[in-house]
């Protein structure tokens, strides 16, 4: 079901919509990219359909909406705890099919992984998808090769040209706002090809360990972990316990994203840590996202959103290594 409408009519919507839910959506954030006169495109909260970037992809995903770099999980004093306040609202999100594809991965994690993570599911359980579409590949993108370049997994559609905006609705609670319009023909746009492609080895095993490729990363990586914070679906978190005061009675307790490529990652008790090598962490991380996560789930982890190669400041490419990994396969094959 779709609608043609102005843009001061889908503002309006939009205004009727704040009063029950936060609107995010990639915009641009003037002054704030890596340098002192560039700019960046990441989530935020929007008002109005001008503010959306549609032409140009975010730097970061829209998972900082749902799994904030930050979150306190509770207040604690010497003789009580307390949760924060339940959200106020709840969350409407614009997304790409890529991304729309990781929050599906996110789900799995933290709702369908043998317990519901309660921080989670309580942000989770009140949010619509809005699905942007993509009428061009970006750079890096290979989420053709991952299968994540369409989805019919989203609440609505909506694309800007010139001066109207057309929009496909899904989901019951979106329709009764568009009653008076009437009714046309609305399809996603969906991408078919990318400029990057890559090729998983169906023999792929852990015997890929052994291959000396991941020497490569020991040198190269700089253990920053901006892939990490940059990728949909990397979900890991170390948890801070802030004190309020110098007796350390009073504070809270807070998860905060870590990430598998930086130093301490590993830590444990006594001293001890694992994968100290900047190439194990590298492999440890590859592995997780087109071999470990398929074994459980069926489908890779990684969703070919092609932001870690977008954001490495060593110009490390997560897809040239998958690439490499069919070599890899054969060498080891050939070593034993």
């Amino acid at each position: 079901m779709g609608y043609k409408l102005n843009k001061k009519s889908i503002n309006d919507i939009f205004e009727s919509l704040s009063k029950e839910y936060l609107i995010y959506a990639p915009k641009l954030f003037l002054g704030e990219g890596n340098f002192s006169d560039t700019d960046r495109i990441r989530y935020g909260e929007i008002k109005n359909i001008d503010e959306i970037i549609f032409n140009e992809k975010a730097q970061y995903s829209a998972k900082e909406v749902l799994l904030p770099i930050s979150q306190t999980l509770f207040f604690f004093t010497e003789d009580s705890i307390k949760e924060p306040n339940p959200p106020k609202k709840g969350a409407i999100i614009f997304l790409r099919s890529c991304d729309l594809h990781a929050i599906k991965r996110m789900d799995d994690i933290y709702l369908k992984n043998g317990q519901e993570d309660y921080y989670y599911k309580k942000l989770r359980e009140n949010v619509k998808f809005i699905l942007m579409g993509c009428e061009n590949s970006f750079e890096n993108c290979f989420c053709v090769s991952m299968g994540t370049n369409e989805t019919n997994e989203y609440d609505a559609y909506l694309k800007v040209m010139d001066d109207y905006v057309y929009v496909d609705i899904q989901e019951e609670e979106l329709k009764k706002l568009f009653k008076q319009d009437k009714e046309i023909d609305v399809k996603p746009d969906f991408v078919t090809q990318n400029n990057v492609n890559v090729s998983i080895p169906e023999n792929l095993s852990l015997d890929i360990m052994k291959s000396k490729m991941w020497e490569e990363y020991s040198s190269r990586c700089i253990a920053c972990g901006r892939c990490n914070f940059a990728c949909p679906t990397c979900t890991c978190f170390t948890m801070q316990d802030i004190f309020y005061t110098d007796n350390g009675k009073a504070g809270e307790r807070r998860r905060v994203w870590a990430s598998c490529q930086v130093d301490g990652f590993t830590d444990m008790a006594g001293g001890h840590s694992f994968r100290l090598d900047k190439g194990q962490r590298m492999r440890f991380k590859v592995m997780h996202k087109v071999y470990d996560y398929k074994k459980k789930w069926g489908y890779h982890m990684c969703v070919g959103c092609g932001r870690c190669d977008d954001i490495c400041p060593e110009y490390i490419s997560f897809s040239n290594c998958i690439n490499k990994l069919k070599d890899g396969m054969e060498e080891v094959s050939a070593d034993e």
